[in-house]
């Protein structure tokens, strides 16, 4: 097989989780045209968690009759975009300074870019998604944690150490509670789904014991998560109500920070809790100017992002698409 007629295939995109590794092919128009996932190995040795993303590759890359053009990679951050060293990730204990890019790179003879979740899932919205067509984009995940993109004029935007785009850790209460993090207030501990799950355990605590919450968490105050709180929402119960309202409460001065430090010309939101939320993305957008000096805050366009569940693998492939023929 020559070099060119690999060059001509889709991307393979690669999403490296704490648990699992998910692969897919993805055509130029950022169609995922076929997936799939294996078992991540990430406490054993780096070897290991290595071979366990080259088998999930190889699952997928033998399909492509071509062959692949490229892989394009999600690793969990720290990373380096520039050199696709991965640094020293919480959820990947076994990789510190894993050179995954050069490692990928000769293995498959094949172009190999690599970036943490949320850059890439930004640039995926922007090249195919909801913010096709912006110049300026604010991507937030919001789920068990809150990870954020900013691509500006197509391109992500890594700051000075590739560090830039931790939007999830921007405090907004100083004196709020501690994050994993090691500050205080940052938004991901006070708006992630875990956080949602807490303040429905605290009410349910205090006395709400006819909520619907309460219900499908079978009696278990303990049971109570964040999906539990939507499940609840959804069958119209004012408690779950109540609880996704303070969850805008929160979320929307810092969107306000957002759009007076960056203003951008979108706001894309994916993830779980996200996708909860989505019924109250008219009530953000009406609350925002409030929190914002830019008087056309309002203007901004809150989108919900395209690809869900597949933001990953699309943002893998997204790593790539500036050099398909």
């Amino acid at each position: 097989m020559t070099e060119n007629s690999k060059r001509s295939g889709p991307i393979l995109g690669v999403d490296i989780g704490g648990t699992k590794v998910a692969v897919g092919l993805v055509d130029r128009d950022g169609k995922i045209l076929t997936q799939g996932r294996k078992p991540m190995v990430a406490n054993g040795t780096a070897e290991a968690a290595f071979q366990a993303v080259t088998g999930a590759i190889d699952s997928l890359a033998s399909s492509a009759p071509g062959g692949i053009h490229s892989i394009g990679i999600c690793a969990p951050g720290p990373l380096d975009p520039k050199t696709g060293i991965v640094l020293n990730p919480p959820n990947l204990p076994c990789w510190r300074n894993f050179p995954l890019a050069e490692k990928i790179t000769s293995m498959y003879r094949v172009p190999v870019k690599v970036d943490n979740d949320a850059n890439a899932a930004a640039l995926a919205e922007t090249r195919w998604g909801a913010a096709r067509g912006f110049r300026y984009v604010f991507y937030a995940t919001i789920g068990t944690g809150i990870g954020t993109g900013i691509v500006l004029d197509g391109r992500i935007y890594h700051g000075n150490t590739g560090s830039a785009g931790e939007g999830g850790h921007v405090s907004i209460d100083y004196h709020g509670p501690l994050c994993s993090c090691g500050k205080r207030g940052c938004i991901e501990v006070l708006a992630a789904g875990p956080a949602i799950g807490s303040r429905a355990r605290t009410k349910l605590a205090a006395g709400h014991s006819r909520s619907t919450i309460l219900e499908l968490a079978k009696g278990d105050v303990a049971a109570v998560t964040s999906e539990l709180v939507g499940q609840a929402y959804v069958a119209g119960d004012p408690l779950a109500r109540e609880i996704l309202i303070e969850t805008v409460e929160v979320l929307t001065p810092w969107l306000g920070n957002i759009v007076d430090l960056l203003d951008p010309d979108v706001l894309v939101m994916g993830g779980g809790v996200a996708a909860m939320l989505k019924p109250f993305f008219d009530d953000i957008k009406n609350r925002l100017p409030s929190w914002c000096v830019n008087p056309r805050a309002s203007d901004i366009p809150l989108l919900m992002a395209h690809y869900g569940a597949d933001a990953g693998i699309a943002g893998g492939a997204a790593l790539c698409s500036e050099d398909l023929p």
